[in-house]
């Protein structure tokens, strides 16, 4: 039998990339509702401390085991910046154009060469809210930051985010694509590799 497991976010291209990353687990991802995620506070300073956060709030609400994802762009001319505050790097509540907007005006000054950048994610997953020991599964994507967005799929960044190897941005790749090389397959594939081992 599936078993049910919350996923610790609203967003529907989140859970569209990730169900996937988690098939071999037989597990069907349920979102929490807008409102429930829109109350948790993200305070962590890194991306481990949030997926926490999130994982213990969501998985006391729902009742069920959780997976979080706490991840985010870091470009190095920018000290690291947006770091953990991607989602909100423009403001709240979240805009993804007004993010994409901010990172090209701070970006202006910086040459071509000198643009590099990782997409981090961090997944944790709790068996139930006070679980002392979750798994937890890391990864980094390596790319550049273009001067103006290309293509139409994925979300966030990915319009930004430029893989010299294959000379495409995140946002003119498939999700078979995507998920081959991403951040969050990485870290889903560590996840992943925990918990059928029993962890």
């Amino acid at each position: 039998m599936t078993a049910k497991v919350a996923l610790a976010t609203s967003n529907e291209g989140k859970r569209a990339e990730l169900a996937p990353l988690f098939e071999e687990l037989d597990v069907e991802l349920v979102l929490p509702s807008a409102s429930v995620m829109s109350e948790i506070e993200e305070t962590g300073l890194t991306f481990l401390e949030n997926a926490l956060i999130k994982a213990r709030a969501v998985s006391a609400i729902t009742h069920l085991p959780a997976i979080a994802d706490d991840s985010g762009l870091s470009v190095d001319a920018l000290g690291g910046k947006p770091g953990v505050h991607s989602a909100r790097y423009a403001g709240t509540p979240s805009n993804v154009n007004k993010n994409n907007e901010k990172l090209l005006h701070a970006m202006d000054h910086v040459l071509d060469g000198e643009r590099n950048a990782a997409f981090q994610c961090v997944l944790v997953y709790l068996r139930r809210p006070d679980d002392p020991v979750p798994p937890i599964g890391v990864g980094a994507w390596e790319g550049e930051i273009l001067r103006e967005p290309r293509g139409s799929q994925g979300f966030g960044y990915d319009p930004l985010f430029f893989i010299p190897g294959l000379n495409r941005t995140a946002a003119e790749l498939s999700t078979a694509e995507k998920n081959a090389i991403s951040h969050r397959a990485k870290a889903a594939s560590q996840l992943v590799a925990m918990l059928k081992d029993g962890g």
